[in-house]
């Protein structure tokens, strides 16, 4: 056999290999990044001192199809007014519950908090001086930002929808000093 077919066959073989490993990773990739997870770089102030400007997390999207969102999850979802446009907020009120806010002061009644309880929010750094009150429906969620002074939130545009969530904060992976699991996390 000439050198020159044998050459011939091996980058012929090598481009076939090449083509089926890259089949195979979008066989793989695609299902997880549609289905399990996806990138999601933080825009704004809305959420400082828990996320700046440009932190890139990746955004669980699986467990909401198993379990019902939690207070003081850190969601990212599809703007009410626009769902096109992305938004990320922490989760305060929960379907069926009444939020009062006064100033600084969130208080949340429930089912099982006739009289209601003030809500611990340890991670707000700064205070606003809103007076509201809110009930939700089933389904819907009252989120607000952590940067309470800079946060278009549900006390301005409404409560979101569960169907409007796209998933939770899994992962952080910029800035480097701040990579970590469950970022915003607060129990």
């Amino acid at each position: 056999m000439e050198m020159g077919k044998v050459e011939e066959m091996r980058e012929e073989k090598s481009g076939w290999e090449l083509l089926r490993f890259a089949i195979i990773a979008l066989i793989v990739v695609i299902p997880i990044r549609i289905f399990i997870a996806q990138p999601f770089v933080v825009s704004g102030s809305s959420m400082v001192p828990t996320f700046e400007d440009k932190n890139y997390l990746i955004v669980d999207e699986l467990s909401y199809r198993i379990s019902d969102p939690k207070r003081n999850d850190v969601i990212i979802f599809r703007y009410p007014n626009d769902p096109k446009k992305f938004f990320i907020k922490r989760i305060i009120g929960l379907p069926n519950e009444t939020i009062d806010i006064e100033g600084s002061v969130i208080t949340i009644k429930n089912a099982e908090n006739k009289d209601g309880f003030k809500l611990n929010q340890s991670y707000v750094k700064n205070e606003s001086e809103n007076k509201m009150h809110f009930e939700l429906k089933a389904n819907e969620y009252f989120v607000m930002g952590d940067n309470r002074n800079a946060s278009s939130d549900s006390r301005y545009w409404g409560a979101v929808s569960k169907k409007l969530i796209i998933g939770r904060a899994f992962v952080r992976l910029w800035p480097l000093k701040d990579i970590g699991f469950w970022p915003g996390k607060y129990e």
